[in-house]
């Protein structure tokens, strides 16, 4: 795209930049935006919000959700607004990234900036799902056991989850090689399915517990620590657990950017 900055505001003007409708075919609809964004809210994330609510206790934690919730439809509410350039309806500039949307509106220097920032944090969800993936794997295998070989066998996979990560790292790898991986429909309805049925087993398992034991447990102070050191620590963690489970925003552009 050809770009040309402004020597004193540093902000691309829109009657200097090219249109982006021709640069490649969207063949998205509104299904398929659907099934992406219902894929980005509803990630591996939430499976860490009933531990979080505990924590937190059962007027924090509720306030905490609602609270993130209500950052994230904002932040898509003001992302919306930016895809086009300079008119948010009519464009007639489309851009199809967060860092692009930067640039146009901020500037260069703020684009590395915020583009320093956001591979960072896609770098955190990275680490995040990688040590999450093997802890699940080694939970699947020992429950596996457990049911092979009964309750009282052993079952020991060890403390360390490097090999599982490496097995992890090495399916990410030969996944990315796939041509046009982002463009596959059937792709975003399997993980849509997915995250719903991880969602409602959750919900399910909740429900058996209650009405095996007949009530609600948790408390309105959160989960109770052993000093006022790790239950601050506890606290933080359930704060940052409900974050990581709204990274939506980020990819909202290019989500966007798929639809005609």
């Amino acid at each position: 795209m050809d770009i040309k900055e402004d020597a004193k505001s540093q902000v691309i003007t829109p009657t200097e930049t090219q249109l982006r409708d021709s640069v490649s075919t969207r063949t998205g609809t509104l299904w398929t935006a659907v099934t992406h964004i219902i894929t980005g809210v509803i990630g591996a994330g939430v499976l860490s919000l009933a531990w979080a609510t505990a924590e937190l206790g059962w007027i924090a934690g509720p306030v905490a959700l609602i609270a993130f919730a209500g950052v994230t439809l904002l932040s898509a509410f003001l992302l919306s607004d930016c895809y086009r350039y300079p008119d948010p309806d009519n464009g007639p500039l489309r851009l199809n990234s967060y860092a692009q949307a930067v640039q146009v509106y901020l500037g260069k220097k703020n684009e590395i900036v915020c583009g320093a920032v956001v591979y960072i944090n896609l770098m955190g969800f990275c680490i995040a799902y990688t040590i999450v993936t093997a802890t699940s794997i080694r939970a699947i295998m020992k429950s596996n056991c457990y049911h092979r070989e009964g309750h009282n066998a052993t079952c020991s996979y060890g403390d360390n989850n490097n090999y599982f990560m490496l097995l992890f790292g090495l399916v990410q790898i030969f996944m990315s090689q796939i041509p046009n991986f982002h463009n596959m429909l059937w792709l975003s309805v399997v993980a849509a399915i997915m995250s719903f049925a991880y969602s409602l087993i959750g919900i399910g398992l909740a429900l058996g517990k209650i009405i095996e034991k007949r009530q609600i447990e948790g408390s309105v102070r959160g989960s109770p620590a052993e000093n006022r050191g790790a239950k601050v620590w506890l606290v933080f963690q359930a704060l940052g657990n409900i974050a990581f489970s709204y990274p939506f925003s980020i990819i909202l552009l290019e989500i966007q950017d798929r639809t005609h």
